[in-house]
């Protein structure tokens, strides 16, 4: 009863401004709150989806002469009839098996000799996410140096071992494990920081559990470092075959799809059909069978994720 006389005299002696001057505070804050919101969905919508409304609309159409028709599925039906469209989804996915197997382990061990260590963690951090720092056709740039088939530092250090060196860029057998090589050292920084945080977070109890039940370092990692990382592992992996299969800057910088086609993805295509062949709806119909792809994957990672937390 008390306290209930003592918040009706509070209230009563409260100026009767008080209550409106923060009731508009509380409105203002609001507002800017939805309109920086507003801001960010606009640029999203304007940048993301209206693109890609476009490009969708584009597909099932044709320009000629300057006048825009529909012509249905003639763009897919013509982007599927060229031999190229069926190499070009080979080398995409000859890349993206490779660059899994390469470029998913490297920075896993990575992350995992640097989170070992107890000194000079932070020089090895700043170290491996050099890569990242650097503009990205530069670095690649900096590989076609390395890769020269006469001067470059790769056959210059074959050569100082005795051994023979490599066309590296010009030979269809090293072609596209140079480009796994370049796109591999340029995404390390990234993915191995984004191992090493998840790394430590793993409580030390589980490593020390493991060692006295007599677990090498290899059973420790298999069964205590692993499982603990599964999320992050499935998750980077996802992100990683979605970005090896939009794979271009390297093809097109270092190789320029050859040699013979051997390196032309389907995004290399797309930009073919688009820019030197001036089809852009056929391209958009290419973009759009992408899309698909990609848009099934990644259901399907998300339903066998969710799968395997009900199991």
């Amino acid at each position: 009863m008390a306290v209930t006389l003592t918040r009706e005299r509070a209230r009563a002696a409260r100026p009767r401004g008080a209550r409106p001057a923060a009731r508009r505070r509380a409105v203002a804050r609001n507002l800017r709150a939805h309109g920086f919101l507003a801001g960010a969905l606009l640029c999203f919508v304007l940048f993301t989806w209206y693109p890609m409304l476009r490009e969708i609309t584009m597909s099932f159409q044709r320009v000629h002469h300057g006048t825009t028709s529909w012509v249905g599925l003639a763009n897919y039906r013509q982007i599927t009839a060229d031999p190229g469209f069926w190499d070009a989804w080979r080398n995409t996915l000859e890349f993206t098996g490779i660059a899994l197997v390469v470029g998913f382990v490297v920075p896993f061990a990575a992350a995992l000799v640097i989170n070992e260590l107890r000194h000079a963690q932070s020089y090895l951090r700043i170290l491996v996410y050099l890569p990242v720092m650097l503009p990205p056709v530069a670095g690649i740039l900096l590989f076609k140096y390395f890769m020269d088939p006469g001067y470059g530092l790769f056959n210059q250090v074959l050569h100082a071992l005795h051994l023979p060196g490599s066309s590296w860029l010009a030979a269809k057998g090293t072609a596209m494990p140079s480009l796994v090589l370049v796109s591999t050292w340029g995404n390390l920084g990234s993915a191995t920081l984004v191992y090493l945080a998840a790394l430590q977070g793993i409580p030390g109890e589980l490593y020390e559990a493991a060692e006295l039940d007599g677990a090498n370092l290899l059973q420790r990692i298999w069964h205590v470092t692993v499982p603990q990382t599964r999320l992050i592992l499935s998750l980077m992996l996802m992100l990683q075959v979605v970005a090896t299969m939009q794979m271009f800057t390297e093809s097109f910088v270092l190789t320029g799809g050859g040699p013979q086609g051997a390196t032309t993805t389907v995004v290399y295509l797309l930009y073919d059909y688009a820019f030197n062949y001036d089809k852009f709806n056929t391209a958009a119909a290419l973009g759009v069978i992408m899309l698909l792809v990609l848009g099934c994957f990644s259901a399907l990672y998300l339903w066998l994720e969710r799968r395997g937390r009900e199991d």
